[in-house]
């Protein structure tokens, strides 16, 4: 869930209620652009503390837990790294080198790609998904990602 859902959430409560923006604004010591914003899903950021304040104040309960898995991690980011590239970088062969730690050199560019451009919660996706299959412990295929990182000289801000 994101932003946008909660913000789809809180119009609905609204509305349920019979407030306008102007008054749940004023109920909630926000700016009734900011539930505007937060409402048409355009809300960047809104912070933890208010945005808990405003859920409780329209009989929103935010529940936080584990995120029951992202459903084919794998594939996905596999194809998000392929997307540049004749050939798809296929979800077994990179499995098979995160759990072996070996950057073999004809996916050595999809994988720079990957560690470049994938979104970062669909990394930790995958790689939690091959921990799960493969029976390894997590930290060492972190080890395997950061060592690759390493390597190829990612410029991405998470390997430093």
């Amino acid at each position: 869930m994101n932003l946008a859902d909660i913000g789809q959430l809180v119009h609905a409560r609204r509305i349920a209620l019979g407030l306008s923006q102007a008054r749940l604004a004023m109920m909630s010591g926000l700016s009734r652009a900011t539930i505007n914003q937060l409402e048409t899903g355009s809300l960047v950021d809104l912070g933890a503390a208010k945005l808990i304040a405003l859920l409780d104040l329209v009989g929103i309960n935010l529940d936080a837990g584990a995120r029951k898995g992202h459903q084919g991690a794998l594939q996905s980011v596999s194809q998000s790294a392929s997307v540049s590239y004749k050939t798809l970088l296929n979800p077994a062969a990179l499995a098979a080198a995160m759990v072996d730690g070996t950057l073999p050199q004809q996916l050595t560019s999809h994988i720079a790609t990957l560690l470049d451009e994938a979104p970062m919660s669909l990394i930790v996706a995958a790689v939690e998904e091959v921990a799960s299959a493969s029976g390894m412990n997590p930290k060492l295929l972190w080890k395997h990602v950061f060592h690759w990182a390493k390597d190829l000289q990612s410029p991405r801000a998470a390997w430093a």
